[in-house]
């Protein structure tokens, strides 16, 4: 299984990459200006590596309600259903942003935040919380 975590934005996608390990890994982000080409970079992602489901940050304000971009993931969700043809899973991404800037510097965030850097981080958040909850982590065996 290969697994496609996406932190939607209309400005960048940022992207991460897992499998059935249970390890989530940040990708390029797309940062292109046109959407179009964004959406192509999308596509050829999840061709080249074989994407078999894919999950999205969903935008839950604090109290737990959806947020206000929450329309607009629900229908990028869609339209990557409608695309693909694969399951799209929706991930609470709260507080994704903020871990993902945990320990940068002002100067550090604002060179990077332009490549997608944060994004494809965030990403990888989601992403890890749903392979923690989709494969949890065996214990060791005690010895006998």
């Amino acid at each position: 299984m290969r697994f496609l975590g996406i932190d939607y934005g209309t400005r960048r996608i940022g992207l991460a990459h897992g499998d059935e390990l249970g390890l989530a890994t940040p990708l390029p982000a797309l940062t292109d200006a046109d959407p179009k080409k964004r959406r192509e970079g999308l596509a050829a992602v999840v061709k080249q590596r074989r994407i078999d489901e894919i999950v999205l940050g969903y935008p839950y304000n604090m109290d737990g309600t959806a947020g206000f971009k929450a329309k607009e993931v629900d229908a990028f969700a869609e339209s990557l259903r409608k695309e693909f043809g694969l399951p799209v899973h929706l991930v609470d991404e709260r507080l994704t942003s903020h871990m993902a800037e945990a320990g940068m510097t002002q100067m550090e965030l604002r060179e990077i935040r332009a490549q997608g850097i944060i994004d494809s981080r965030a990403a990888a958040i989601v992403l890890q919380d749903y392979l923690d909850q989709r494969f949890p982590p065996s214990l060791p065996e005690e010895p006998a």
